[in-house]
């Protein structure tokens, strides 16, 4: 679904956009306009994010474009249910319209993007208890072929996966975060994220090896 328009259905008015207005960053006030023959599309993304900041809509809009396939693949892989994974993406845009003026560096708003997303797949879910405990991978948590049939690829085995182990895997390899990243965005260990990210990796490998050999001795069959 498009978020097009996004700022505007959420009634948040400029004025209060405003009094939220962050301290000052390393973009002088002389720079908070576009620069005349520009358009939101060819301006960089510091600027954009801290004209955002300031309440502009189309600033905003702009951000969402640019980045909303991010957000959307990064809930995709996590939730394997598209409109699961769009309705979380467009909260995570309500979130960046609603705090976007309190980031105070507009060259951190990658990494801050990724942390709310995470934040919102997290409470989604309620399982920040079980995160924080590290839930363990079990090899007998769910059967193979039975969920995932002949269609099996890593999304599928991902799928398997008990959460927390999924989470850390998706913001390694997907969203391309490092291990203290993750570790800081989701209030693991460092340790249980990287034990995490290795058993996964074994896991998922066990996963696909198992679905190739099924499928070969069907080809020979």
């Amino acid at each position: 679904m498009p978020f097009r328009g996004l700022g505007g259905r959420l009634g948040l008015r400029a004025a209060e956009a405003r009094r939220r207005r962050p301290a000052r960053s390393p973009l002088a006030a002389c720079e908070l306009a576009l620069v005349p023959g520009a358009t939101y599309a060819t301006t960089p993304e510091p600027l954009v994010v801290r004209l955002a900041g300031r309440g502009d809509q189309r600033a905003f809009e702009e951000l969402v474009r640019r980045r909303q396939s991010r957000v959307r693949n990064l809930m995709r892989r996590l939730s394997r249910d598209t409109s699961l994974a769009d309705d979380l993406a467009q909260q995570v845009f309500i979130r960046v319209w609603r705090t976007i003026a309190q980031l105070q560096d507009p060259l951190r708003f990658p990494g801050w993007l990724k942390r709310l997303a995470v934040n919102v797949w997290l409470q989604h879910h309620r399982k920040l208890d079980a995160l924080a405990a590290g839930e363990a991978i079990e090899d007998h948590d769910r059967p193979v072929h039975d969920s995932v049939g002949t269609a099996i690829d890593i999304d599928h085995a991902l799928a398997l996966l008990p959460a927390p182990v999924r989470l850390c895997l998706v913001l390694s390899y997907h969203a391309e975060m490092s291990h203290a990243e993750i570790a800081d965005a989701t209030a693991l260990p460092l340790g249980t994220v990287k034990s995490h990210i290795r058993r996964g990796t074994e896991r998922l490998e066990t996963l696909l090896a198992a679905y190739a050999n099924g499928a070969s001795k069907e080809a020979m069959s």
